[in-house]
């Protein structure tokens, strides 16, 4: 298997959440849209889809 860089980004995601919930009727705060992002984040980690790589400053 070939192995890919991909990243993640949890504020494009809670933007995709955002516009897909809002195309459905739904109106998720602020707040509710970062807990998902999140939560999708630790999903793929959990399902080792993805890695977490932790930056050094």
């Amino acid at each position: 298997m070939r192995e890919i860089e991909v990243f993640i980004d949890t504020e494009e995601i809670a933007e995709f959440f955002f516009h897909e919930l809002t195309k459905r009727g739904y109106v998720p705060a602020e707040g509710e849209l970062d807990e998902l992002a999140d939560i999708t984040f630790e999903y793929l980690l959990q399902k080792c889809i993805i890695d977490e790589e932790i930056e050094e400053e």
